[in-house]
């Protein structure tokens, strides 16, 4: 289709060159641009054009075009905006993804354009009517909708139309006020905090007062009633009524040729939809108009208004929605409709297309000015931030079911008919221990082998406690995270039937594939392997050939002699230049042959997009998460970020049962979705994690704040008195303590309460202290002469740990910061890990006592052992000891010298420093 600029308004000229927004508004049947202090301000009589342009890693702009329709707008004002989004569609080359917007029942691809909301004013252009006046008090009340994208509607200010189940927000002249209902949710009221924060600051120039109503719960009884008596009174309030929805989905779509302003129904496949004309699929709630390539302007321009009369005629809702797309750059929602979408061997155009390649030669055979309009340059591909390379390797081959240790000499090398487990134990930026658990599966292993190394990884990650990261990993599609834990990885060719003669001759390719991160591959020994942009080592008979490509990196000429040392150690290789080879180089490779001089395209990284995933009877829901940040990962819910060559799924720490326990069926179905919509291969590498062990190569797709808490509605609090102008409430206590966690950082007040209700089990009958907690108290006080400083137990808090806290209070100890002595009865039994004391008459006894994971933790240590017969390789073990605290078992001597502190020292340590030090020195 050959569209002349002459066609197009001249408001539309030159527009979508840089990413950004652009709003115009219908004035007097023409689109005119808004400033930009005017943008997210919508007047309900207005009609308006948005345009949002994003810059995109392959180097050009995607375009997403919206006209939005106020409740009060003409009717022709509303097909002018319809119209002129046509238009300029047409002025960005024709592939922009079109959508119709309705007042208070926006997309919300539309509504996280503007957050945290639009609240249109009444009024319009053509009344004249700019803002709200000031001296207005007529309250206003609004019900608050969505857990990421707000919609708010303003509802009748009465009674009834509050409920249970929603927030609400009421605005009145001196103050605002957020009722929430008893049953809505903690993420709702968190985003209506927003939106009373967005009223206080453009209504009341940030001056109101802001009063919480908690139904169901009891408030200050002055702020309730200063509530209630604005709705006349207090009264009990009715349940919401079921809403059904105004046109229900249909069953199975229905796809329709437009001909002439009439619909003819076709046969809802592919294969249908011819370049020349124009098609609705109608879903129902949902209208789409498909434009083929080949139609003209004029052709265009009558669908939408043939469609916008159905919904008329048929007398359809208002704010049915529309969404206009032209052929090749279908969505993926569009796609999903049809029972298959083939691509015929090619990439769908909707990323790629949107590129500099094919968007010029898109724009060029419109006829359109191609210059500036595609100036976005490819942004260059930057690695993603990588593990602590300085922890833990260790490597498992899967054969026959059953996993067998790798020597640390062939760690980095695989074979392609096995699957590999490898764990990566590192240290975390918060001074804690990560895992990165890996599955690589070969291209030739065995069903039984794969089916078992996903077994094999469900079970160690059971042993971390559920903290690792999980990646499935296929063998060609290596993360460059995975990579880069081996500094130079070979893929070997292994034949699995016994008694196969190996063919002498060996051709491996060898790329930088990131800084000193090498991948080897062996590849068939032809020299149509070959490739000008790669290096390559073959093995001869009697010689080692390192060939350099004339197109390759100056980091691959050095790595493929490195990888000569790894699979070929003593052996010099010799360098060899392409162009410049031996007749034995290419005799060797069965002569020479045409090879390439260009790389295989990969799956490069593209925008990251963030969806929430749900199993409904075996069925995945997946609904697109637009324009996110960090709030947007709610606790209870499965999430995946997409970034076209990887796949991260976070799964919250409150989601369902069942979505835990079929987290990786989840990525599968996913996985297979976008092969079936999106062109891709199924071997997607897939990355699983929980909230709370996320790796910062995920962290990195966000501005990531550690200390934002999205559970137990400690950010809604602190929201709350942000807004309210008091001091935040203390943070409770993050689960994943650093050793720099004390009491000091918790209310006094509050620990003294806790510590005083728990004292009564440390009390006789008649008031007196219990021998017990005489003994604890007197001997902390003969070890501990100066002032203590109370800290945080490294365990989980014991009854009988606050009792002691207790009795220090009442025996007039005073807490400072110049000792670091603690007095609490866990820090006693984590001194003496093997004893604890009760009391028995007037003495002490000991006795065994059950450890923090519910182990028997023995009986009194009555003989040491050395070294040698502790640790975890030893082939002369210590007969009856507890495995899990052999480090006991050492006499003071030797634990001093291997550890390098005393005991006391060591068991004030974090555990996971005490852990590091045990795995260091094989006591784990």
């Amino acid at each position: 289709m050959a569209v002349s600029m002459k066609n197009v308004d001249v408001a539309f000229h030159g527009v979508g060159q840089k990413p950004g927004m652009d709003i115009w508004r219908i004035e007097n049947f023409k689109p005119v641009p808004l400033p930009k202090e005017a943008y997210g301000k919508f007047y309900s009589g207005d009609s308006y054009i948005v345009l949002r342009t994003t810059a995109l890693k392959s180097g050009g702009f995607h375009y997403d075009i919206h006209f939005w329709l106020g409740k009060d707008t003409s009717q022709d004002e509303a097909g002018t905006a319809a119209i002129k989004t046509v238009e300029l569609d047409a002025a960005l080359g024709g592939r922009a993804v079109q959508y119709r917007e309705t007042h208070e029942h926006e997309t919300d691809l539309f509504l996280s354009y503007f957050k945290p909301c639009i609240i249109p004013l009444e009024g319009g252009v053509a009344s004249g009517f700019k803002k709200v006046e000031a001296e207005k008090v007529e309250p206003r009340l609004f019900i608050v909708k969505g857990r990421r994208a707000v919609r708010v509607s303003q509802v009748p200010f009465a009674r009834s139309s509050l409920n249970h189940d929603d927030v609400f927000v009421l605005d009145t002249q001196s103050t605002i006020f957020q009722f929430n209902g008893e049953t809505s949710s903690i993420q709702e009221r968190g985003k209506a905090l927003e939106v009373v924060q967005y009223i206080k600051d453009t209504y009341h120039d940030g001056k109101c007062e802001v009063i919480i109503i908690d139904d169901g719960t009891l408030g200050s009884e002055a702020d309730t009633g200063q509530f209630w008596v604005l709705f006349g009174g207090f009264a009990p309030l009715t349940k919401k009524a079921a809403v059904a929805d105004d046109a229900p989905a249909l069953a199975k779509p229905k796809l329709s040729c437009i001909i002439e302003g009439s619909f003819k129904e076709v046969e809802t496949s592919k294969d249908m939809l011819d370049s020349s004309k124009c098609y609705m699929l109608d879903c129902g709630t949902e209208l789409y108009i498909w434009a083929g390539r080949n139609t003209s302007l004029d052709a265009r321009k009558s669908a939408v208004s043939t469609v916008e009369g159905l919904i008329t005629g048929q007398k359809r809702p208002k704010h049915t929605q529309i969404t206009r797309i032209i052929e090749g750059f279908e969505t993926l929602e569009f796609r999903s409709y049809f029972d298959k979408w083939s691509f015929n061997g090619q990439h769908p155009v909707s990323e790629e297309g949107r590129g500099k390649v094919a968007g010029t030669a898109l724009l060029k055979q419109q006829g359109l000015n191609t210059k500036g309009i595609l100036k976005g340059s490819p942004i260059k591909e930057e690695l993603p931030p990588l593990p602590n390379l300085s922890g833990k390797i260790e490597v498992w081959r899967v054969i026959g079911g059953v996993k067998k240790e790798v020597a640390a000499e062939d760690v980095g090398k695989f074979y392609d008919c096995s699957c590999y487990i490898v764990l990566y134990t590192y240290q975390g930026e918060e001074r804690k221990e990560e895992y990165l658990l890996c599955n690589w599966i070969g291209r030739h292993a065995s069903p039984e082998d794969k089916a078992s190394s996903l077994k094999i990884i469900k079970d160690v990650n059971s042993g971390l406690k559920g903290r690792a990261v999980e990646a499935i990993i296929f063998q060609g599609k290596e993360p460059i995270q995975f990579l880069a834990l081996f500094k130079c990885m070979c893929i070997m060719k292994e034949h699995p039937a016994a008694g196969h003669k190996e063919n002498p001759i060996m051709l491996v390719r060898v790329r930088a594939v990131g800084p000193h991160i090498v991948l080897a591959v062996q590849v068939e020994p032809l020299s149509a392997s070959l490739n000008s942009s790669d290096c390559f080592l073959l093995q001869t008979n009697s010689k080692l050939y390192a060939w350099s490509g004339n197109l390759s990196s100056a980091e691959s000429q050095k790595s493929v002699l490195r990888v000569a040392e790894v699979l070929k150690p003593g052996v010099i290789a010799r360098p060899v230049k392409e162009s410049l080879e031996p007749p034995i180089f290419w005799s060797s490779l069965g002569g020479k042959r045409k090879y390439s001089s260009h790389r295989e395209p990969k799956d490069g990284p593209k925008d990251p997009r963030l969806y929430t995933c749900s199993l409904s009877q075996g069925n995945l829901k997946v609904t697109e998460v637009h324009n996110f940040t960090q709030d947007d990962l709610l606790t209870d819910e499965v999430m995946i970020v997409d970034c076209n060559n990887a796949i991260y799924e976070w799964v919250g720490q409150n989601s369902s049962v069942e979505e835990k326990e079929n987290a990786l069926d989840i990525a599968k179905k996913y996985v297979e979705r976008v092969a079936r919509l999106d062109g891709r291969l199924p071997d997607i590498p897939v990355f699983i994690f929980t909230e709370g062990n996320e790796p910062t190569f995920f962290t990195s797709f966000f501005s990531w704040d550690p200390s934002k808490v999205n559970v137990n509605g400690d950010a809604y609090a602190r929201k709350l008195a942000g807004i309210q102008g008091r001091r935040a409430p203390p943070e409770k206590p993050q689960k994943r303590l650093t050793p720099s966690s004390s009491v000091g950082a918790k209310d006094t007040s509050t620990q003294r309460a806790a510590a005083m209700a728990a004292l009564s089990s440390q009390l006789t009958s008649e008031g007196k202290l219990s021998k017990a907690a005489q003994t604890i108290i007197n001997q902390n006080s003969a070890s501990a002469p100066g002032s203590p400083k109370f800290h945080r137990p490294s365990t989980a808090n014991s009854q009988r740990a606050a009792a002691m806290a207790a009795l220090s209070f009442m025996l007039g100890t005073k807490s400072t910061t110049a000792s670091t002595v603690s007095v609490d009865a866990d820090w006693v039994a984590g001194s003496l890990p093997f004893t604890k004391v009760e009391a028995t008459g007037d003495t002490e006894s000991t006795t065994s006592s059950k450890s923090e994971d519910g182990g028997d933790e023995g009986e009194e240590i009555t003989e040491f052992f050395s070294y040698d017969r502790l640790k975890s390789t030893s082939t002369d073990p210590a007969p009856k000891i507890n495995i899990k605290r052999k480090e006991a078992y050492l006499s003071p001597e030797d634990f001093e010298k291997l550890f390098g502190m005393s005991r006391t020292q060591f068991y004030e340590m974090p555990k996971w420093k005490q852990d590091q030090r045990k795995r260091n020195l094989q006591l784990f």
